[in-house]
């Protein structure tokens, strides 16, 4: 049930997604020094037992997720190496999986995300490579004819991340913000069909999103049960929900091609991605605050 109280949580978690967004671009010099004199002041009182389980939890999430990626990039890369376009084409989903559930953190190691991830209109041509630059020749001009040397710098690249992300820095409130990003990213690229605009394997995108915002929340949900069991219900439910809402779309083997989508059909998505955002983007002002209080 929606609660009266929800709007001025929402706002709230708002103003804590404004406040790291500024504290990561910056935009003076002054205003640099001073989020990173907070950020620091922050990050300096010790994290509770609850809270670095949290962060324990997510961080092997992320290490699991690399490693698979690197695993599953591995055949893809050799069949488009070896110009077996069919092959090619049916090992790219998979890989996409795990890259899809941990997107937010790849995209903090500076142009390693854009190196792995950037659609046709997001770099120069000239430095457009990875997924999505196969998957145009894959589908649209049906050859891997120029790929063996994107393909190679896609294994690189997923093998740097797959380095990375172990000593990277997490906290509770910044895992709860990246479940909030997964879901931003449904909204904006999959509900669109913009992301796999070639292939049409959005569903596929969309899911591992979502799973990976899943595991984000589940990380920090013990500490929100304390705080506000309600709402932790509340985005359980939502989550299933959400989950259910794919069912009917599934294949044996994934999902149905997007553009088999009716606008009725994107709609109905849609509507449930934004019901679970609602609830979802209370979480990290309320750890936040949780965790000054306590």
């Amino acid at each position: 049930m929606h609660r009266t109280r929800v709007r001025p949580a929402l706002i709230a978690g708002a103003l804590v997604l404004l406040a790291l967004f500024v504290a990561a671009c910056g935009s003076s010099d002054d205003e640099t020094t001073d989020t990173t004199a907070t950020n620091a002041a922050a990050k300096s009182k010790p994290m509770s037992p609850q809270e670095k389980a949290a962060v324990a939890q997510y961080r092997g999430y992320l290490e699991e997720n690399t490693a698979e990626l690197v695993a599953k990039t591995k055949p893809f890369v050799a069949a488009v190496v070896a110009g077996n376009v069919a092959e090619a084409k049916s090992l790219y989903p998979a890989a996409r999986v795990p890259y899809e559930r941990i997107e937010p953190v790849a995209g903090s190691f500076g142009d390693l995300d854009p190196r792995i991830d950037a659609r046709e209109d997001g770099v120069p041509a000239d430095e457009w490579g990875g997924f999505h630059r196969i998957e145009k020749a894959l589908w649209v001009e049906n050859t891997t004819r120029g790929m063996a040397p994107v393909a190679k710098q896609l294994q690189a690249d997923v093998e740097e991340l797959n380095e990375k992300v172990k000593t990277v820095e997490l906290d509770p409130v910044e895992i709860a913000v990246g479940a909030n990003e997964l879901l931003a990213e449904v909204s904006g690229s999959k509900i669109t069909g913009e992301e796999e605009r070639y292939s049409h394997i959005d569903l596929v995108d969309f899911e591992a999103n979502v799973e990976g915002s899943l595991a984000a929340f589940e990380a920090v949900k013990p500490l929100l049960d304390a705080s506000d069991p309600d709402l932790s219900s509340e985005i359980e439910a939502d989550f299933k929900m959400v989950f259910n809402s794919l069912e009917p779309y599934r294949t044996e083997d994934g999902f149905v091609s997007y553009t088999e989508l009716t606008k009725a059909d994107t709609r109905k998505l849609s509507i449930k991605i934004d019901t679970l955002a609602e609830k979802l983007s209370q979480v990290p002002a309320e750890i936040d605050n949780s965790n000054n209080n306590g």
